[in-house]
């Protein structure tokens, strides 16, 4: 796989379409951090694919739940995971209406989690590397 083509973020590695959503989420999650869950299972795909979901009730402002997407699909970009179907979903509030959209501190904690969700889909021997 070429260095440009794994670093791009084109509609073939998004998951978009309900059914497929549907799909993933009928599994067991796989992997849990203090605001995310984690879904995955194989596809029959060359590659990953990602969906994410933000619910406004645990982010109430677009913009937070902007940075959160933002912030997954970089990551998900610059990590070479096997072909997996992967829902990354908020599951808790990380900020609330009275305090400030975005911080530098809050997007360090998301980036963390994020980093740590993705990561624990590499195979073994890739994880021992990074």
């Amino acid at each position: 796989m070429g260095e440009a083509r794994s670093h791009s973020y084109a509609r073939d590695r998004r998951i978009v379409k309900t059914d497929d959503f549907s799909s993933v989420f009928r599994l067991r999650p796989v992997y849990r951090t203090a605001h995310f869950v984690l879904y995955a299972r194989n596809n029959q795909l060359s590659h990953a694919r990602l969906g994410i979901v933000a619910a406004k009730r645990f982010a109430p402002r677009a913009v937070t739940r902007n940075t959160i997407k933002r912030v997954t699909r970089e990551l998900f970009r610059h990590t070479e995971l096997p072909a997996l179907d992967c829902i990354v979903r908020l599951s808790k509030p990380v900020n609330s209406k009275a305090g400030p959209a975005t911080t530098s501190a809050l997007k360090a904690v998301l980036r963390a989690e994020l980093m740590q969700l993705l990561h624990s889909q590499l195979p073994s021997e890739s994880r021992a590397r990074k």
